[in-house]
């Protein structure tokens, strides 16, 4: 698999998100520890060498699981997790709470080393910026783990133009992750380029649009209940119908090449430039398999401008809770 270029770390073009393997999206049935793992090695053993974790997917159930599965494979993997979404200042953890404070991360890291069974996070993402503490504060507190050996990279999520900014004059920062994909796209206007001025990567999440882009769903009616996609706007009512019209097209372009709905989203985003490495999530060795081999599918000049001409998903991207959170 060839490389991406986020800032001067290097990771494979197509990378693995580990957050369903916590139970995130409850349509993909149980939870089968044993089948995640083998879905790290398989991703592994197929050159993927960018695993992206975080400590509230569980909370810290994801990052014990990769621990488990890099065990004697540290070496081949490029480990990014994230902190800012627990407060670890009171004995429990429970509970989501923006702290992105120098005392928070202390705690934080600290833990996230320990559940992954390593000495040494080679990318630490703030998860949401935290309006109670200031970037400077965060960056600064992130450069002091650096300094120290136990963070290799700092990246943002879901951070505006000014707040990279103003991170990025205190610490470099090498990453930025947000959604984007044929469904998403309005950091082209002004994130992207940004991105490229200060030389800074991106690793878009949801790169199949909450799974939608891949093609097998049809009907929100076969999700669980408490499957949060029933709430996303995307995924109700006319707009749910709306978007089915993408997954379409998607699906037929797809079908010229011989390639699967999620394999043409997918190698849609390696054509957009090689400082741009998705994390496609799954804890299916046969989803990794499929996304994994996008790498290889090469479209042609008239089916990107097919791709590029899609009007982006009607609906916002998260109820209003979750956009919240989302600096903007």
């Amino acid at each position: 698999m060839q490389n991406a270029h986020l800032g001067n770390l290097q990771v494979s073009r197509i990378g693995l998100g580990a957050m369903t393997m916590a139970g995130i999206y409850t349509s993909e049935g149980s939870l089968d520890h044993d089948e995640s793992i083998r879905t790290v090695h398989r991703a592994l053993d197929l050159g993927v060498t960018h695993i992206d974790t975080a400590e509230i997917y569980g909370p810290f159930l994801s990052e014990e699981l990769i621990g488990r599965a890099v065990a004697g494979r540290r070496g081949e993997v490029v480990l990014a997790t994230k902190f800012g979404l627990l407060s670890h200042r009171t004995p429990t953890s429970e509970g989501r709470t923006l702290d992105s404070s120098a005392v928070n991360i202390r705690k934080a890291v600290e833990g996230s080393l320990k559940r992954l069974d390593t000495d040494y996070i080679d990318l630490y993402y703030q998860h949401r910026v935290d309006p109670k503490t200031p970037i400077e504060e965060t960056a600064g507190a992130v450069k002091e783990l650096i300094a120290e050996g136990k963070v290799l990279h700092f990246g943002l999520s879901e951070a505006s133009p000014e707040t990279i900014r103003r991170a990025h004059a205190v610490q470099p920062v090498t990453a930025l992750q947000t959604e984007y994909s044929l469904w998403t796209r309005d950091i082209e206007a002004e994130i992207l380029p940004l991105l490229r001025e200060l030389g800074i990567g991106l690793v878009p999440y949801s790169p199949l649009g909450h799974g939608l882009l891949a093609g097998h769903i049809r009907s929100v009616d076969d999700f669980p209940s408490d499957d949060w996609r029933k709430t996303n706007p995307r995924f109700t009512g006319e707009n749910f119908t709306r978007n089915l019209a993408i997954v379409d097209e998607v699906r037929a372009i797809g079908a010229e090449n011989g390639a699967t709905p999620a394999q043409t989203a997918l190698a849609w985003l390696l054509t957009r430039g090689s400082d741009i490495a998705p994390i496609p999530g799954t804890r299916r060795v046969t989803r990794v398999e499929e996304n994994t081999a996008a790498h290889q599918l090469e479209l042609t000049a008239g089916q990107v401008q097919r791709l590029d001409a899609l009007q982006p998903a009607a609906g916002a991207r998260h109820d209003d809770t979750n956009m919240a959170d989302i600096e903007r």
